[in-house]
């Protein structure tokens, strides 16, 4: 068994009831002197393993749940190492635990606390299997001693301890208190076999599903302080724009309107701490904020991009691709690739900027107090909302404790913290918790959108079709707009992944990339860049097999070649295997009978990618009928290494499925004269279920390799599965998202 960086246990110590209480440090046994946040106290659970002496077992839930599973198969992970019945386990949600060593330095108190890059599961994976297995072995040697036995001669049972050889057995209730006192051991323990699993691998249901369905979970809008004031805020409706002037006499003159509070908007160049400038009006009741703040009249300074539009954009990508862009990979020789090809071919994709637009808007509750602060939000970054507040209060971080509650959706856009940011600041000037809510209308004028981008493909080809060279072309505004310390020449980082196929592959590949001014706040969105790449390369490799005639199963087979591991550099590595993203292809053509022959008007296409460290395709089967579409069927596959909960695997294959149709299908943000122009579900159309397929299959390839993520795997290939059916049936060649009514032109 590997130990991952010396992984060593830093807490263990009695419960309040005398039980056992065990955290896991990823910085070594060296005990925190300075203090914590996240120390148990009241009712959250800050270790990751409690047990009671009256047998109870309750096991902390780490990371922010926002509909992945990890509430649900981050403890499933511990209890099974901890040998326990899963359905006598409790689980908790827990807040945010950060310490400071002795050199001042913060780090997490047990382990990574955030949700996002599909890497909850595969971070978790080792450190709390050790966490379950070392309150396991306290367990054991608290027993042993208690019995007067060797440690060796016990065993474990689903929550008891057995001594077979004089018959004896005991709850872990039982030895609780005892095994509290006992040091902790100076080496990793030992952990299961993957064959004697009997929790990981099954399917689980969600934890906290009677909660959710019967109205008792917490979200962020259901959270709630003593005493707090409700905000709601106007904010600047052009990007960097500002404030001129305002007028709050009619505002202040609504019933239940405390307070006016105005709110500067970032520094031009500078990373956001709010998105926009604005007006904040505090009442005693959201309905009494939002009224006031209707009553607001304010004129607002444009600022500097009042000019920019989604089609002055795009005339800006189309400029700069007529020079050569910044070369970022160059493996052999394009030009020579291009002079020796029998064929080259040629073609352009576009993808538009595209909101989150959680169910749940943005929205917290915070209290600024003269010796500490606490945040409850739905964020998937909670240190990144302890940091906030410390930036902009002076707090030391230790006294701002951040509570997480279930998020309404997340997709990236609550990796960032500017509503954190805004509750703040509203709280330190009225002295009081406020609890902030944006409307729908602020979540879709106010985002991180997902960058758009202008993607050209062209390939050289031998005699057969096969390709020997390849370059990329991308220009798009980058994901790392204003964020700081990072260098203009790295700003293709987050939208090209060298190692992406075919690199590897092929012996000339090029990549270049065009980073485009422009004034929207960008972020990531779910499987970020791969969602745009994948629909570019997966439609390049689709046409590329049609143009020969061969057959686009079989023509990506032969690109991908043998099973073996390649260098992958970028995240989700540290290595890519053909083979795999080739099992997941030939399994979902299987599944879904490709190559059958179907009646006119109706096409099948198939796509697969590379996210995150998962591999999932899919097979999607259309019917298109007087310019009219319908998804018949969709059939996909996935290889996510050890499948720790299985209905957490379909239900995020099922969501990359609808949410896949839904981007695909409508969803565009536009801009024009500097403003977005989409405000509500009206003009920012999601699927609906006439739009959803008649049926959605998922298969689970049975892997032998650690956990990966899944949460963004399985929206990367959709869109093009779908495009690509869509020109089976039609001929028709859809190169630009989103589709819209490019069928009935």
């Amino acid at each position: 068994m590997n130990s991952l960086n010396r992984r060593r246990f830093l807490q263990a110590g009695a419960t309040l009831a005398g039980g056992l209480a065990l955290g896991v440090s990823l910085r070594g046994r060296t005990e925190d002197k300075s203090g914590s946040v996240g120390a148990p106290a009241g009712p959250h659970l800050a270790y990751l393993v409690r047990i009671e002496p009256d047998g109870r077992v309750i096991i902390g839930a780490p990371n922010p749940e926002m509909g992945q599973g990890v509430k649900t198969s981050l403890p499933m992970i511990i209890a099974e190492e901890l040998d326990v019945n899963w359905d006598d386990v409790l689980v908790e949600q827990m807040p945010l635990g950060i310490k400071r060593d002795s050199e001042g330095n913060l780090s997490w108190l047990h382990v990574g606390q955030g949700a996002g890059g599909s890497t909850s599961v595969s971070e978790g994976w080792q450190p709390l299997r050790e966490a379950g297995a070392t309150a396991r072995q306290l367990l054991l040697q608290a027993a042993a001693d208690s019995w007067g036995v060797p440690i060796d001669s016990l065993s474990t049972e689903r929550g008891t301890i057995v001594h077979s050889a004089s018959g004896r057995r005991a709850g872990y209730g039982e030895f609780a208190a005892a095994a509290s006192a006992l040091p902790l051991p100076e080496t990793p323990p030992t952990l299961k076999s993957s064959a004697d699993f009997n929790i990981i691998g099954q399917p689980k249901p969600v934890v906290d599903a009677l909660d959710i369905v019967t109205g008792k979970a917490e979200y962020g809008i259901d959270a709630a302080l003593p005493g707090q004031v409700y905000a709601s805020i106007e904010r600047c409706p052009y990007r960097d724009g500002s404030v001129v002037s305002y007028d709050d006499k009619a505002a202040r003159k609504v019933p239940g309107v405390i307070a006016i509070v105005p709110i500067e908007g970032p520094a031009p160049d500078e990373y956001f701490t709010v998105l926009a400038a604005g007006i904040a009006v505090v009442a005693d009741s959201t309905w009494a904020a939002l009224q006031g703040r209707a009553a607001l009249k304010i004129e607002w300074d444009p600022g500097p991009h009042s000019k920019e539009s989604t089609a002055s954009l795009r005339e800006q990508m189309v400029a700069a691709m007529r020079q050569p862009g910044q070369v970022v990979l160059d493996d052999g020789d394009v030009d020579a690739a291009w002079a020796n090809a029998a064929d080259q071919f040629e073609a352009e994709y576009f993808v538009p900027y595209v909101s989150h637009a959680p169910m749940e808007t943005q929205c917290c509750v915070v209290h600024v107090r003269e010796d500490g602060a606490d945040v409850v939000a739905p964020t998937q970054s909670p240190s990144g909302a302890s940091r906030i507040v410390n930036r902009l209060t002076g707090l030391d971080r230790l006294s701002i404790n951040v509570h997480m509650t279930r998020l309404g959706g997340g997709f990236g856009r609550r990796l960032t913290v500017d509503y954190v940011a805004e509750a703040t600041l509203v709280s330190m000037a009225v002295k009081r918790p406020v609890k902030l809510q944006w409307t729908r209308e602020d979540d879709l004028q106010h985002d991180f959108y997902r960058p758009c981008g202008l993607h050209r493909l062209r390939a050289s080809l031998d005699e057969q079709g096969a390709p020997t060279g390849w370059r990329h072309q991308l220009a798009s505004p980058s994901k790392y707009y204003r964020r700081p310390n990072v260098k203009p020449e790295d700003m293709w980082k987050p939208e090209l992944y060298t190692d992406d196929p075919p690199r590897r592959l092929l012996e000339n590949v090029q990549r270049q990339y065009y980073s485009m001014a422009s004034g929207v706040p960008r972020g990531s969105w779910r499987a970020p860049a791969h969602y745009a790449n994948a629909f570019a390369v997966q439609s390049f490799i689709d046409e590329l097999a049609h143009r020969h005639g061969h057959d686009p199963l079989e023509y990506q087979l032969a690109l991908l070649g043998e099973p073996r591991e390649l260098p992958y550099e970028n995240h989700g590595g540290p290595v890519f295997d053909p083979g795999r993203l080739a099992g997941v292809l030939k399994l979902v053509a299987a599944k879904a009978d490709w190559g059958e022959q179907l009646p006119a008007s109706r096409g099948r296409g198939i796509a697969g990618h590379f996210t995150f460290g998962g591999y999932a395709a899919y097979v999607v089967d259309v019917t298109v009928d007087a310019g009219e579409l319908r998804i018949d069927r969709v059939v996909g596959a996935i290889d996510c290494g050890l499948a720790v909960n299985p209905n957490h695997v379909i239900a995020q294959m099922e969501s990359g499925v609808h949410d896949g149709i839904s981007t695909a299908l409508r969803l565009e943000i536009t801009l024009e004269g500097g403003r977005i122009q989409q405000d509500n579900f009206h003009n920012y159309r999601m699927a609906s279920m006439r739009d959803a397929p008649r049926v959605v299959e998922t298969h689970i390839v049975d892997s032998p390799h650690p956990p990966s993520g899944v949460g963004e795997p399985p929206i990367s290939p959709l869109a093009p599965a779908l495009t690509n059916a869509i020109f089976a049936a039609t001929g028709q060649r859809i190169r630009e998202l989103p589709i819209a009514d490019q069928l009935k032109g």
